[in-house]
Parts: structure tokens; C-alpha cells; sequence
């Protein structure tokens, strides 16, 4: 195993338990552009792969299966090219041919990278694979890794398949970005030394996609990092948001409007109210995009307290949201951009939404530091538009707990200890009676605080809130 690999465990775990299986495996990895699914793979089964191939962006069918035999040239160490396929079901004939010649007692891995990108409109590369399972592959010692970044394509695609891959996936892997803690020990492994106010600080502008990270340089503070990753005029984050879409969704146009309409609202939209703004149609275009912006990690779908079907969904991935207030359009110069713009209004309302989307994405951390992950419980959001007559009410993350308790939570991201005033105070109270109010529940309610330092103790926290976690409980 690599020196430097972090996290991933149960991952790796679901592709050793492949190695040791007596049958053929064919396993799906599906998870976002950059997230590190061939370094997985490729790390885990380093020694085993006896073929892989990896699909060109927009590429032809020829394209693809040019790249496909040049691969195959590699791997058979051939010292003349290998005749070209006519069509993908010629060219896994010719991996089959190759595969045999290949020793039988040991288990031999053909990993197949972008299939998304391999597999253009009329390609017939989904029948040609199928049949090549069907007929020869899932019989032999074998397994079959395949790859995509274009997640909610792999899943209608391939892991929803109705046709010659219907049911034939043996273990599927969703691998998500770092995790907090994750992105702590990965900057460890590079001897970088940060605090976890400066760790949230890059997450919250990165995300903890390891494609990014790897950008961070030592000796460098996390504001002087993300000023030089995403601001400077070849920082790898500068314009990465007009390249991210169109690389994973062919007509990103409509994923784009979602994006943007979801970046100006910090409470989330519904499906009408993202209709109303994007002026897109309603239908099966529209819960496409969705679908697709959902499953890749851009956006994520929340349950409404106590509204069954409605959901309000989120954008949810860090770097779209920084791009979109930072980044783009903005015509600043000079060494210190991100210095200049973490002193204005809007770095306060970006790091406060930032916050509660990581706090959100952290949940079972959150869980454990209250002492409730044993206990069955329901995350949802909570969120009643105002009228005329009544002030509207946000409550972005509660647990409805099965032991008659519901958590509401303040979150905030402060560079100090928080202190509550009496307004402070008299506004949660009042909060907190108007979901009593609107909910009707009989439950018991408690609030809880999450900041970056915790509390400074006084009268209105201890008269308010029933626990305050800090920034330490999230990872």
C-alpha cells in the first residue's frame, strides 16, 4: 500500500475483499471529477492490473478505439502496433485473446476509466461489454473495474442497466470528497501543519476534493494558499469552474442555471421556486439535471421538517459556491486578492453559509460529539416562508431524535469564541416558539451551538443552550 494513502478504508476494503473472492467481481466506482477514484484503484490493485483504459473526452468512436489499442499495445508489450477494431465488440475480443495467454492462477484486474467518455451515442460499447461479461468474463478469474466521473451516467447507465449488464455489478463504490478529518491527515502526509480553523478556512473554498488539495504549499498561511490557487493567474482554480461542468454533462447550459440560482439563495430552493428562477421546464429535463447535479456531490436534496414529499435542495459543493462570489467577474488585481475580499460584507455571508454545509456534511460527527449515534434518528431542514403578518423561520439543521427530542442547531463561523447577547438570546427564543408553533410537536426542544471557538459562558448561554461544540467535533 502506498506510503501516503489516506482514508479510503472501507473502500479499500470492498476492493481487497474482491482480490479474495473465488468468483468473477465487477465493481463500479462512481464519484465526481477529481475525487481520486483511479488513484483508488490504481493504488489498491497496483500489481494486479493486467489492462486498463481510459476514455477520451469527446472523442469519436474511432478516437476511442485507437486509445484502446494503444493501451493494449502497452500492456502486451507488443513492439508493433495491434491492428485497430472496428468496433468495440472486435476490441474485447482482442483483450479476451490477450487475457488468456496471461498466468490462471492468479486473479488478474482490467480496469476500464472514464467509461462515460468511451461510450458516445451509437457506440454500441455497452452491448459490446455486456456480451464480453456474459459470454466470457464473468467465468474466468478476473475483475473488472469501471470508472466515471459522470456519476448519474453510470447509475442510469450502467448500474440501472436493463439490458446485457442488467444485475451484473458485484460491488459499487460511491467514493465522496475528504472528509474534515480525512483532510487533515492528508495535509499531514505532505508535512504541511495547519490548525483547524485554517483547515475549515481551505475546505470551505476547496472542499475536500484531493485534486485540490494537492495545491497547498507549505510555508504559506491557508489565506495566502487559496489566494494563490484560485485567484493568481495560473492557479489551478482560476477558471476551473467553466471547465468542471461541460466536462461531466453534454448541454451544461441547464446545470449551469441551477448552480447559479441555488449560489444566490442561502436557504435552499424547491423544485417550483428553482423553475421559477431558471425559467427552465418543468419535467424530465429538469429532474435529469437534478439527478445528475445530486449524484455528482453539487447540489443535495434535504427533507423539509415534517413535509414528506417536499425537499429543498442546496448547493452544496464548496468550490462552485467560492467561484461564483469570488472569483468570477472580478476584475481585482494586485498579490493579496483574497486578503482584500476576506474583509468585506460578502465574505461574512459566504463563510456562514460555507459552514453549514460542511456542518451538514458532517452530521455523524456531529452525532457522536452529542452522544446520540446510537440513537434512530431524522436530519431534515426546517423553513417557512414569511407573509405579510408573520416573520419567516430557518432552521437549517435539526435531529429528530426517537427518544422524544429534537436538536435545533445554531451554527456560526466566528474567528473567536461567540458571544451570545440578550438580543441574540430573545431571537433563538423566539425561533424556537415558532417551530413549537408550526410543528405542534409535543417533543422536547433543545438548542445547539456550533461555532469555530464554542461560547463564551454567560447568562444567555446557559440559559439557552443545552450543548456548544466547537470546530473539533467535526472532524
Amino acid at each position: 500500500m502506498h506510503p501516503t494513502f489516506v482514508g479510503r478504508k472501507e473502500e479499500q476494503e470492498i476492493l481487497k475483499d474482491a482480490l479474495q473472492s473465488s468468483e468473477a467481481e465487477m465493481v463500479a466506482v462512481i464519484g465526481r471529477r477529481r475525487v481520486g477514484k483511479t488513484y483508488l484503484i490504481t493504488t489498491v490493485y497496483d500489481k494486479q492490473i493486467a489492462f486498463s483504459v481510459t476514455g477520451i473526452q469527446n472523442g469519436t468512436l474511432d478516437d476511442q478505439l485507437e486509445r484502446f489499442s494503444k493501451s493494449l499495445k502497452n500492456y502486451t508489450n507488443s513492439k508493433v502496433d495491434l491492428p485497430l477494431p472496428k468496433s468495440w465488440f472486435q476490441a474485447f475480443d482482442m483483450v479476451q485473446q490477450y487475457i488468456e495467454t496471461l498466468p490462471k492462477n492468479r486473479k488478474h484486474v482490467i480496469f476500464i476509466d472514464e467509461l462515460p467518455w468511451l461510450a458516445p451515442h451509437k457506440s454500441k460499447f455497452l452491448q459490446a461489454f455486456g456480451h464480453f461479461w456474459n459470454d466470457w468474463a464473468s467465468r474466468q478469474n478476473l475483475i473488472v473495474v469501471i470508472c466515471g466521473s459522470a456519476a448519474s451516467w453510470m447509475i442510469r447507465k450502467v448500474v440501472n442497466n436493463t439490458g446485457g449488464l442488467y444485475n451484473r455489478i458485484t460491488k459499487r463504490i460511491y467514493l465522496q470528497p475528504f472528509t474534515l478529518q480525512e483532510t487533515e491527515e492528508y495535509l499531514k502526509t505532505r508535512r504541511l501543519k495547519f490548525t483547524r480553523y485554517q483547515i475549515a478556512q481551505l475546505y470551505m473554498a476547496l472542499g475536500g476534493i484531493p485534486h485540490y488539495l494537492k495545491e497547498v504549499k507549505k510555508g504559506k498561511s491557508a489565506t495566502q494558499n487559496i489566494n494563490d490557487i484560485c485567484f493568481s493567474k495560473n492557479g489551478l482554480l482560476r477558471d476551473e469552474f467553466l471547465r468542471l461542468y461541460p466536462s461531466l454533462f453534454p448541454n451544461a447550459d441547464k446545470h449551469f442555471k441551477v448552480i447559479r440560482a441555488l449560489a444566490e439563495k442561502r436557504e435552499g430552493l424547491t423544485r417550483p421556486e428553482i423553475i421559477k428562477i431558471t425559467k427552465l421546464k418543468d419535467g424530465g429535463g429538469l429532474s435529469t439535471v437534478l439527478d445528475e447535479l445530486s449524484h455528482s456531490g453539487f447540489i443535495t436534496p434535504y427533507r423539509i421538517f415534517h413535509q414528506k414529499k417536499r425537499k429543498v435542495y442546496r448547493l452544496t459543493d464548496e468550490y462552485s459556491l467560492f467561484y461564483l462570489k469570488f472569483i468570477e467577474d472580478k476584475a481585482l488585481e494586485g498579490d493579496d486578492i483574497w486578503q482584500h475580499l476576506s474583509q468585506i460584507n460578502e465574505y461574512k455571508t459566504w463563510s456562514g453559509y460555507a459552514f453549514e454545509n460542511i456542518c451538514l456534511k458532517h452530521i455523524p460527527q456531529i452525532k457522536k460529539a452529542l452522544g446520540i449515534s446510537g440513537i434512530y434518528s431524522l436530519s431534515s431542514t426546517f423553513y417557512k416562508k414569511g407573509t405579510a403578518d408573520e416573520k419567516g423561520i430557518q432552521i437549517d439543521l435539526l435531529i429528530d431524535r426517537k427518544d422524544h427530542v429534537i436538536n435545533l442547531f445554531e451554527i456560526k463561523f466566528y474567528n473567536k469564541a461567540f458571544t451570545i447577547t440578550k438580543t441574540y438570546a430573545e431571537n433563538l427564543r423566539q425561533k424556537m416558539g415558532r417551530f413549537e408553533e408550526i410543528t405542534k410537536t409535543k417533543k422536547q426542544i433543545s438548542w445547539i451551538f456550533i461555532s469555530s471557538f464554542g461560547l463564551n459562558e454567560n447568562e444567555q448561554s446557559l440559559d439557552m443552550i443545552s450543548k456548544s461544540l466547537t470546530l473539533d467535533a467535526l472532524f
